[in-house]
């Protein structure tokens, strides 16, 4: 008889980063109790107003390691009673301020319910239970936080818009060379999109408030110094900037870099990335703290990737 020699499963023991989505609904409300009434309302706006308001939370949980002989790195069944166990039959239809004890704010180690608070305790919960590499929380499609595991660090990006036109074409060349590099995208009247910008700040939470930084103040920060001078215009002429410079989706994302970099130190986080989507097809991203793009951290990369 022919030995039948055992063939191990394709896959077995190599690496893979695996995601699984959960969804809450909650309630939370930003109350300080060393704060007057007045404080808090000019320190966190409507989101102080009681009863409080409420959110549609969307978790991602991105979990590595190496594939067994069934083919998975994690049984997705069991994955899945974790996140329900630990987070989503904790805080669903809950007020948050009151389902965890490191968000009660009447005890000094007590800090708000933001988004970039409840993602980092998320993690300390859920992280002895499953292999976490990151961790993502939308508190609506314009506003996620991201966590990696750093014990204060968390990411925290802001989305907006602005609808504009612009022509690629070098000035130094003919109309028929500028076509040659940029195709249609040169001809003479320009063409229009609208624009999505994604604003990625890193910085320590604070254990008070539970922020990156003051989310209002980064708000304004991107409306005044983007969205004002770029929504409704025609960026070659009506942005001095670009009178010099092709407007590529490139060279925007890279102008929006250095427009809000300063300013966004200035208010205690750092600008970590600016992405923005020309069109569902294109998009360019600027990693401002990374010199190199081989050098963004995977775990992030695969949170954004869901």
């Amino acid at each position: 008889m022919t030995e039948m020699k055992s063939i191990a499963p394709h896959g077995l023991g190599r690496g893979c980063v695996i995601t699984r989505r959960a969804c809450f609904s909650a309630s939370h409300r930003y109350w300080l109790p060393e704060l007057s009434t007045d404080d808090n309302a000019a320190r966190f706006g409507p989101c102080a107003l009681a009863p409080g308001h409420g959110h549609n939370y969307e978790l991602i949980v991105s979990m590595a390691g190496e594939l067994d002989s069934d083919g998975m790195v994690l049984n997705l069944s069991e994955v899945k009673h974790a996140i329900r166990h630990e987070v989503t039959g904790q805080l669903d239809f809950r007020f948050l301020n009151e389902a965890w004890p490191e968000f009660d704010v009447s005890t000094p180690s007590g800090c708000l319910p933001t988004t970039e608070a409840i993602v980092r305790v998320i993690w300390q919960r859920l992280s002895p239970h499953l292999p976490i590499t990151a961790l993502r929380l939308y508190e609506q499609p314009g506003l996620w936080a991201d966590y990696l595991g750093h014990p204060m660090d968390a990411y925290l990006t802001i989305r907006t818009h602005f609808a504009a036109a612009h022509r690629l074409a070098r000035p130094e060349l003919s109309q028929e060379e500028n076509e040659a590099i940029y195709g249609k995208c040169a001809r003479p009247h320009g063409h229009g999109h609208n624009y999505l910008v994604d604003v990625t700040v890193r910085g320590p939470i604070d254990p008070r408030t539970g922020m990156v930084c003051d989310l209002s103040a980064l708000q304004r920060l991107v409306d005044d110094l983007v969205v004002e001078p770029f929504d409704h215009t025609f960026l070659n002429k009506d942005v001095p900037f670009f009178a010099d410079c092709v407007p590529t989706a490139e060279n925007i994302a890279l102008h929006i870099a250095d427009r809000l970099t300063t300013p966004i130190k200035a208010i205690g986080a750092h600008l970590h990335k600016v992405r923005l989507q020309e069109s569902p097809n294109n998009a360019a991203e600027v990693y401002a703290e990374t010199p190199q793009l081989e050098m963004v951290p995977a775990s992030l990369e695969t949170a954004a990737a869901v």
